[in-house]
């Protein structure tokens, strides 16, 4: 189920709601227990069953992290919840690089699991390792029930594509989150589900075309390589980010408060800065869990060096099983890494900082939007073969990448975040804040119409 398709709109979300609100509050949980099954369960009943029979036997493993000996049994659970990632996700590729090594020396070798890839495994894995982790280092308390616990994990608004959010940062609204709920969160959330909304169907699905007519075909122009290359630019950031801000406002619907997931990334002033920014969930979660154990930067430049490109090299292959989603970690590895060492990106005038950034992500895209290396090079090879300068877009896609621009790199402009004025608490803005956010629901009703709902990038991941 997508949250960007009528189903969800004008059927799931209406019904949950109401339900949601009129059940007395020790109930509510159970609700949104039910509810957010309903929802995975919808395409794929088995993902569901999954999620809880390993949900449920992560609570029971977190019981005896507090015993003498307990990293055994820390090893156990962050073992199967990696076992399940690797074998949905990545054996077939592990698999398929073997049959290529054992093809080169002459040798037979075939092996292929038909496996289908569970929506958002990446990101609820994330989460029920971070909880195992916490709780073995005492930075968090154990669940205080099965059905808490599995509603943190299975929690609909941010269970696809996240943000990844770490059971201590809700462990406390789980339970006593209903003290603070009024409608004037409701509506909040209600408006930043709406703006997270129309970032994606009004915005990141318009650039659809331009960036499909521009990767994976043989022969392109350099000036339309590089628009193609500015779109998917912007359809990545508006798409996730609006995922992300749909999440967000959901969970202020229900009374809980999602982590940040964007701080405005295209305006970054070097790596460091951009990865402050950009999936800061991620980013933290890398920090905390693998950056710091290996050692950060505490044991000089070449050893914090090595954490760096470990970091990001996983980083990559966390998002697909491909060498193309690995050569752009290693991409990010690398200039980060000059960015951590060099200060290049900080001496440099703030502008051309911000443009140099920004290049450089927009490149790194290359290796992530395409489905192998060989379709990467062709797409390097368009963008700097100055052969043809012909340009095909009509005036909306036009329109709409202008859009882009003015509302995710101009500083001026980006600093009317429309996110901080719908958080608004000014009563009288109410009312205009409600007509807008009606005028763009509408809006975003008809494309979907139009379009029947486009899946989010990340679903892949």
């Amino acid at each position: 189920m997508l949250f960007n398709s009528p189903l969800f709109i004008i059927y799931f979300l209406p019904l949950f709601l109401d339900a949601y609100y009129l059940v007395p509050n020790q109930w509510k949980n159970l609700v949104a227990l039910f509810a957010s099954l309903a929802f995975y369960a919808w395409g794929a009943p088995t993902f569901a069953l999954i999620l809880m029979l390993s949900g449920t036997l992560d609570y029971y493993l977190s019981k005896k992290l507090k015993s003498s000996d307990v990293l055994p049994w820390l090893y156990v659970g962050v073992g199967y919840n990696l076992a399940t990632l690797f074998l949905f996700k990545y054996f077939n590729f592990f698999i398929e690089n073997v049959h290529q090594v054992f093809d080169s020396l002459g040798l037979g070798f075939n092996a292929h699991l038909e496996l289908v890839l569970p929506i958002g495994i990446s990101f609820f894995t994330f989460q029920k390792i971070s909880y195992l982790v916490d709780v073995y280092r005492g930075d968090s308390e154990r669940a205080d029930s099965l059905i808490n616990y599995l509603l943190f994990v299975s929690l609909f608004p941010q269970l696809i594509a996240g943000p990844i959010v770490r059971y201590k940062e809700i462990a406390n609204q789980l339970g006593h989150r209903f003290e603070s709920d009024n409608w004037q969160n409701r509506l909040g959330g209600m408006y930043r589900f709406i703006i997270g909304l129309s970032k994606k169907v009004l915005i990141a699905d318009a650039l659809i075309p331009i960036v499909s007519d521009s990767f994976g075909v043989s022969e392109i122009s350099a000036p339309q390589a590089w628009i193609g290359l500015l779109a998917y630019t912007m359809q990545i950031y508006f798409d996730f980010s609006g995922y992300s801000d749909m999440a967000i406002g959901l969970g202020r619907m229900m009374g809980f408060r999602f982590p940040e997931n964007f701080d405005w990334p295209y305006i970054a002033k070097g790596f460091q800065d951009f990865w402050a920014r950009w999936h800061i969930t991620l980013s933290n979660f890398m920090r905390d869990y693998l950056y710091i154990p290996l050692g950060g930067n505490r044991n000089g430049k070449w050893l914090n060096t090595r954490n760096l490109w470990i970091v990001f090299l996983l980083s990559g292959f966390w998002h697909g099983a491909s060498w193309t989603f690995v050569l752009w970690g290693a991409w990010h590895g690398f200039f980060i890494t000059i960015d951590r060492f060099s200060s290049i990106f900080r001496k440099l005038p703030s502008v051309i900082s911000q443009v140099l950034t920004l290049l450089l992500v927009m490149l790194g895209w290359v290796w992530f939007r395409s489905e192998t290396m060989h379709e990467a090079l062709v797409f390097f090879h368009s963008l700097f073969s100055w052969n043809e300068f012909e340009i095909s877009l009509s005036n909306r896609a036009w329109f709409v990448l202008g859009l882009c621009l003015v509302f995710s790199v101009i500083p001026a402009v980006s600093r009317l975040n429309l996110e901080v004025v719908f958080e608004s608490n000014n009563k009288r803005s109410d009312l205009y804040k409600s007509f807008f956010a009606f005028a763009l629901l509408i809006l975003c009703l008809g494309q979907m119409a139009l379009s029947h709902g486009k899946p989010f990038i990340y679903f892949r991941f």
